[in-house]
């Protein structure tokens, strides 16, 4: 199965456990963003909304000339076919949260700290991976290795620890929705690049990559 047919499967289950529990749809803060995925234009936060299918694929061309690298193809599928919120989840590795992309703006802005994971990366001498999400426990982060599409468990500044998926189609079909409250997104004055798709938590192990001067 790809990626991008996993992940339709996936939001089509995650919708429906939110309906099924508590006769609505997810619900996400926006900090005030329209999206293609809000359910109502100008609802009060949180928004309600659905997975959207984008018009066109979303590209990282740019981050590949910019850093002269290949990207694998599932970061394409994975962040370009759909408008969505935040997806929260359950596992054997414990409760955690899968990223997202909620508009256009938030597409570059996914872009901007893709490539300072992977500069931190190059920095480092360590093999380049990407993220998609993050664990609650130890706020690690579950990156995708860019050689092979296989999904880790990475702490910032190390080295994947641990296998959790051989795809992230894989990792898709071994976690399931978790139906929870909307997260309010807490927005430090910082030199980070925000993204609202990314929790309190990552934010916070972007700066210790990142440290203010």
């Amino acid at each position: 199965m790809s990626c991008q047919t996993a992940l339709r499967e996936w939001l089509k289950e995650y919708s429906q456990s939110y309906q099924s529990e508590l006769n609505e749809l997810p619900r996400h803060y926006s900090a005030g963003e329209q999206s293609r995925a809000q359910l109502v234009e100008d609802e009060a936060e949180p928004v309600q909304w659905r997975f959207s299918d984008r018009d066109e694929l979303g590209r990282f061309a740019n981050i590949e000339q910019a850093l002269s690298l290949s990207l694998h193809s599932d970061i394409e599928q994975f962040y370009g076919s759909v408008w969505a919120g935040p997806l929260h989840f359950d596992s054997r590795w414990g409760v955690g949260e899968l990223i997202q992309v909620w508009n256009e703006d938030d597409f570059l802005r996914l872009q901007q700290n893709i490539i300072g994971h992977l500069m931190m990366k190059r920095k480092l001498k360590q093999r380049p991976t990407w993220f998609i999400g993050l664990l609650a426990a130890g706020e690690d982060m579950i990156c995708v290795d860019n050689q092979d599409g296989s999904v880790w468990r990475e702490k910032p500044g190390d080295e994947p620890s641990e296998k959790l998926a051989d795809s992230i189609a894989d990792l898709l079909q071994s976690v399931t929705p978790r139906v929870t409250s909307a997260v309010e997104y807490d927005w430090p004055d910082e030199q980070l690049t925000d993204h609202p798709g990314i929790i309190t938590s990552l934010k916070r192990m972007w700066r210790n990559l990142f440290p203010q001067k």
